[in-house]
């Protein structure tokens, strides 16, 4: 059964939905690749990592190993240097060898387009998962739950959760499936440039009035806007 609150979260969801498209209407994964392995390894990549840092090394790594095939053979030392200025380089490069392999081996080469296949490859959890499938394939199947989205669905009263797993169950119930997606990349834009971890500028938010988080925030003196 339908309560009260759970029917007006989901209004409230719909709306901020309907704001992000229309703040964020060219919203796209800000990883760069060409094919859904190299998107699947710039993923991997991106964990603790900023998406920027991540794009600064990919170009070297594609070129030298563009595809599955040429990963799986790759000497692992030289694989590690490639992404050593992501962190955790070496686990990131064994995941990375290893999930190519287990594709070589098993698909012919390719990420797998089904959910439980992806997470059977080493490195690989449901937010990688969800980003291969979202923008390698269209295929929405969950909700990306970054660090941005898990803090903005907390912060608008979305979820009570902190584990990803809840989190991301408790937005697939909110938000239509067509924009599971999208609903994750603008969050993260919004997340980047107005609700920030240490100081969410509440005070030039669209989204204020839909947000617990907003309601009797301090706004800021003007010097402080400006400086």
């Amino acid at each position: 059964m339908v309560t009260q609150k759970k029917r007006g979260t989901k209004q409230r969801a719909l709306e901020i939905l309907l704001r992000l498209k229309r703040l964020y209407p060219d919203a796209t994964c800000s990883l760069n690749y060409e094919t859904p392995v190299q998107l699947l390894v710039a993923t991997i990549l991106s964990a603790q990592c900023t998406d920027e840092r991540v794009n600064q090394v990919t170009p070297a790594l594609f070129s030298r190993f563009p595809d599955a095939e040429s990963l799986a053979t790759a000497n692992i030392t030289e694989l590690e240097n490639l992404v050593r200025s992501t962190g955790f380089y070496r686990n990131k490069a064994r995941h990375i060898q290893a999930a190519c392999q287990l594709l070589v081996e098993k698909y012919g080469g390719q990420p797998p387009k089904l959910m439980e296949h992806l997470l059977e490859l080493p490195g690989v959890a449901r937010k990688t998962a969800n980003v291969v499938l979202g923008h390698g394939y269209g295929i929405n199947m969950g909700v990306t739950v970054d660090t941005h989205v898990k803090r903005l669905s907390q912060r608008l009263g979305l979820t009570t959760h902190t584990d990803p797993i809840r989190i991301e169950r408790d937005l697939m119930g909110l938000i239509p499936q067509p924009d599971w997606e999208n609903w994750s990349i603008r969050l993260i834009y919004h997340g980047r440039a107005i609700c920030t971890a240490r100081s969410p500028a509440c005070y030039n938010c669209e989204l204020s009035d839909l947000c617990p988080s907003a309601q009797g925030a301090t706004v800021p003196t003007a010097e402080k806007r400006l400086g």
